[in-house]
């Protein structure tokens, strides 16, 4: 196998937690250009649906399904329907999550528990429901979207729910990585600075002084600038690679 040839995800299953839209539309569509079959969820089946079929007229084999991240068993539901229906996952892309500004003096208790369940729990689920059934088959990969946010703090809204669950997505990705890395499961992550999505208009001027300007490239990322990445973690180019988070945030936490 040659150096190009070790990207290739053919044969290979994907499952890519909120891939409807955004960053995880990008990734979903890189990972079937990569050669994958990919399985795309999303908290509504007609959105699931629509991706998968956006990504079938792409040439791309996809399989679109309803899910809560933060619901344990209908994570176990939809796992095992992937399986069953679809083929046993190789690749799990949790990508899923959601932002929800707000100071933390007025923010409600309902705001906190709602990221924290979505970005923390649901990953810590569908990692655990995907791994039992890589730990069967001694393999498999799993790439967590974590965030710069992880360490710095965002503007110009305060979101102290979504930087600290970003900060745990990146401890989980290095605990999960240390404790599986006998069954031959690698767990990486990425960690995207500002791109420009449904969810972040970062085009705007408004947010030129926070997200842009301090870039040492000066711009913000396209979503189809994170999915050879993920190619590159959730493939044999990087079979010696585990616990590592992956920054591309175009220079912005260089200062």
């Amino acid at each position: 196998m040659n150096a190009l040839e070790k990207f290739s995800l053919e044969g290979k299953t994907a499952l890519v937690t909120g891939g409807n839209r955004g960053l995880g539309r990008g990734i979903a569509q890189a990972l079937g250009e990569a050669g994958a079959a990919v399985a795309v969820t999303a908290r509504t089946e007609e959105a699931a649906k629509t991706a998968a079929a956006e990504l079938g007229e792409l040439g791309i084999r996809a399989y679109g399904l309803r899910l809560e991240v933060s619901d344990m068993d209908d994570v176990e539901r939809a796992v095992a329907t992937i399986a069953a229906e679809f083929g046993e996952i190789d690749v799990l892309v949790n990508n899923a999550g959601v932002s929800i500004g707000g100071a933390a003096f007025d923010a409600p208790d309902s705001t906190w528990r709602e990221v924290m369940s979505t970005n923390v729990d649901g990953v810590w689920y569908c990692s655990r429901a995907v791994g039992r059934r890589m730990r069967e088959r001694s393999g498999g990969t799993i790439v967590n979207i974590g965030s710069i946010s992880a360490e710095i703090v965002n503007q110009p809204r305060w979101q102290v729910s979504y930087l600290t669950s970003k900060a745990a997505v990146h401890q989980m990705t290095r605990a999960l990585a240390a404790e599986w890395a006998p069954y031959g499961i690698r767990v990486n992550a990425v960690a995207p600075g500002y791109f420009l999505t449904e969810a972040s208009p970062v085009d705007q001027p408004e947010y030129k002084p926070y997200c842009v300007d301090p870039a040492a490239m000066k711009r913000y990322g396209e979503p189809d600038e994170l999915g050879p990445t993920v190619i590159y973690l959730a493939s044999d180019a990087s079979s010696f690679m585990t616990g590592s988070i992956v920054k591309i945030d175009g220079g912005y936490t260089l200062f």
